[in-house]
């Protein structure tokens, strides 16, 4: 419950704070939406092309956001840039100015992409609430499996930097999991789960915790090419694109989950077993 989509979060006519999820500056102010709307998937204009008997009527129409626009798609929103000085002057990267970590991308002269585990969205009449950084990523990268696995019965993805690179090949294969931890007694037990900063501290007796499970397979140091440019020319798999930074962290996440499990759990048909929270 801690985290929730960004569909549910952003609503019309509401002032909301964006914050840089790793230190938690301000990204954008104040930023009021008349329209919140999603985006079609990355390969609409391939998809038009197929079912138009003539040229594509939106190529000069590129989905730009006006300032009181929010376009969000599988990973990231777009919003029209507006003040907000956070663009690199070297390239199209968006940082933040006081951390330096990359929030997102400059499409265009005026819009600017953010990605969903980059920044944090909140009311202005609320605070700033941080979350641990292993426990946003995977939370927002298991949100984004379960409303594309919904929403168009996928379950194959590949998880792609902003580099163009793969990352991680990653096979939901449920996402029904209710995961019970026992924490033992308050006087005997630290401040934090057996998980690490993946969990709020807690001094309940008992944890529990929806999860999904997934498979995965490392494609870092040309591991398992064959295999990434197989599911890469694959219509059943969808790509999520993330920043680099951010696909090797989420990589360590899933390599630290598998090794918490008993050796007999931690593979399936050479993929590796993992459980990521939400």
């Amino acid at each position: 419950d801690l985290i929730f989509t960004l569909r549910e979060v952003l609503k019309p006519n509401k002032n909301y704070i964006f914050y840089c999820q790793s230190c938690g500056d301000i990204v954008v102010k104040d930023r009021k939406f008349l329209r919140v709307l999603p985006l079609p998937s990355d390969n609409w204009s391939d998809l038009v092309e197929e079912w138009c008997c003539h040229p594509d009527p939106f190529a000069r129409s590129p989905l730009h956001p006006q300032r009181g626009d929010c376009f969000l798609g599988d990973t990231f929103f777009l919003l029209n840039s507006g003040n907000e000085s956070h663009k690199s002057k070297e390239n199209t990267r968006v940082i933040c100015k006081r951390c330096k970590t990359m929030l997102g991308e400059k499409v265009s002269s005026d819009t600017i992409k953010y990605y969903v585990t980059e920044v944090i969205i909140q009311l202005a009449e609320g605070s700033f609430s941080p979350t641990p950084r292993s426990q946003f990523v995977q939370s927002m990268v298991a949100q984004c499996l379960l409303e594309l696995s919904s929403a168009k019965s996928t379950f194959r993805f590949t998880i792609k930097g902003d580099d163009g690179k793969i990352y991680i090949l990653i096979w939901l294969l449920n996402s029904d999991t209710l995961l019970v931890e026992s924490l033992g007694s308050s006087s005997s037990h630290s401040d934090t789960t057996l998980f690490g900063d993946i969990f709020m501290p807690s001094s309940a007796p008992v944890g529990t915790w929806n999860a999904v499970k997934v498979l995965y397979q490392p494609c870092t140091k040309c591991r398992n090419k064959d295999l990434a440019d197989a599911w890469e020319n694959d219509m059943g798999v969808h790509p999520l694109k993330f920043p680099s930074e951010t696909c090797l962290e989420l990589l360590l996440i899933l390599g630290l989950s598998t090794t918490s499990l008993p050796p007999s759990l931690r593979c399936m048909n050479s993929f590796q077993v993992r459980n990521s929270f939400y």
